[in-house]
C-alpha cells in the first residue's frame, strides 16, 4: 500500500519556509516597495495642499502645480469658506453623511441580524433574493423613473434612499452576527431578553468592529457621492460638496460668490481649486486613523465566519 505525503518545505523546528523571518536582502526589498508607495500615496497629497496654500507669484512661477513651498498664505481656505457655495455644500455633504449613515446603519444591522437566526422566517429565500440584486441591476432609466414617481426629485432623500443599503455590508454584518457564541445568546432568551435586547446588548457590544468599519464604508460613500445629485437635483444650489468640486476642477465653473475674486487675481484659481480637493479630503482623513485599527478584525473575520 502507498501512502501520498504532502510536500510542506519546512525547517528543522517544524515551521513552513514561508514564515520564516526575512533576511537582509528581503528586509531591504520591503522597506524600499513600502517607501516607493508611500511616496506614491503622499507625493500627490503634498503637492494638492502645498499649491492650495501658495500665493498668486508663487503659482505663476512654478506654472501650475507647486511642488516646492513658496510665499505660504490661506487666502485661498479663507475665499472658500467665506460663506459661499462652497460653505453650503459642506453643509449639506456633513447632512447627508450622517443622516444617511444613520439610516444604513440601522436597517443594515436589523437587516443581518434577521437573516443570520437560523429559524428566522424565510431568511433563505430573502438572502437569496438580496444576493442576486448585486449581480443583476434594474437599470439606471428604471431607477430614475422610480425616483421620480416616488416624488423624490430635487430632493435629498433622492441621494440616501435608492442606495440606502449595500448587501455586501449586509453579508458582512450578517457572517459576523452568526459567529456570536450560541451560548450567550441562548443565556440571555433564558434571563428572559428578547430579540430586541440580544441585538442590542449581546450581539451589537461584541461587534463593534464590524459595525465601525461598515459604518465608515457607508460614510465615505455618501461624502464621495456625486452622480446621484447630478441626476436628481435640478438646483445646483442645493448641490453637495463634490459636485460643486466636479463643477469647478472638470467644467472649470467657478463657485458663486468667487467669480471676482478668481478673474481679478487676488486668488489663484488653481489654489482655490486645490482649497476645494483638500476640504473634500478632511473628514475621511480625520476619521480613518481611529477606524483602521478595526479593519482586520471586522472585515477578514466577517467575511470568513458564516
Amino acid at each position: 500500500m502507498t501512502t501520498v505525503t504532502e510536500f510542506r518545505p519546512s525547517r528543522s523546528d517544524g515551521r513552513p519556509v514561508w514564515e520564516e523571518e526575512a533576511g537582509p536582502v528581503g528586509k531591504g526589498l520591503k522597506g524600499l516597495s513600502l517607501t516607493a508607495i508611500c511616496l506614491l500615496i503622499l507625493g500627490p497629497l503634498w503637492v494638492v495642499v502645498v499649491t492650495s496654500l501658495s500665493d498668486a507669484e508663487t503659482v505663476n512661477d512654478a506654472g501650475g502645480l507647486v511642488v516646492v513651498p513658496g510665499r505660504l498664505t490661506v487666502r485661498a481656505y479663507a475665499e472658500v469658506l467665506s460663506g459661499g457655495a462652497v460653505t453650503r455644500a459642506v453643509l449639506v455633504s456633513t447632512g447627508i453623511t450622517a443622516v444617511g449613515t444613520l439610516i444604513s446603519m440601522v436597517v443594515s444591522v436589523l437587516a443581518a441580524y434577521g437573516l443570520s437566526r437560523p429559524r428566522s422566517f424565510a431568511h433563505k429565500p430573502i438572502l437569496a433574493t438580496m444576493m442576486i440584486t448585486m449581480f443583476f441591476g434594474a437599470g439606471l432609466i428604471p431607477t430614475y423613473l422610480l425616483v421620480q414617481n416616488l416624488g423624490l426629485m430635487d430632493s435629498y432623500w433622492s441621494l440616501i434612499l435608492p442606495g440606502c443599503v449595500s448587501v455586501f455590508n449586509l453579508l458582512v454584518l450578517r457572517s459576523f452576527f452568526m459567529g456570536t457564541a450560541p451560548e450567550l445568546i441562548d443565556a440571555a432568551r433564558i434571563d428572559g431578553a428578547g430579540e430586541w435586547r440580544i441585538l442590542l446588548q449581546v450581539v451589537l457590544p461584541l461587534s463593534r468592529a464590524v459595525v465601525a468599519v461598515i459604518s465608515l464604508f457607508y460614510a465615505v460613500g455618501y461624502w464621495s457621492s456625486w452622480f446621484a445629485a447630478s441626476l436628481y437635483l435640478n438646483d445646483q444650489n442645493r448641490y453637495p460638496l463634490q459636485n460643486v468640486l466636479n463643477s469647478f476642477v472638470l467644467r472649470h465653473q467657478a463657485p458663486t460668490g468667487m467669480s471676482q475674486a478668481i478673474n481679478t487675481g487676488a486668488v489663484p484659481g488653481l489654489s482655490v481649486q486645490m482649497a476645494v480637493m483638500v476640504i473634500a479630503l478632511v473628514p475621511v482623513v480625520c476619521v480613518y486613523p481611529f477606524v483602521q485599527k478595526h479593519f482586520q478584525k471586522g472585515m477578514l473575520i466577517g467575511a470568513v465566519k458564516g
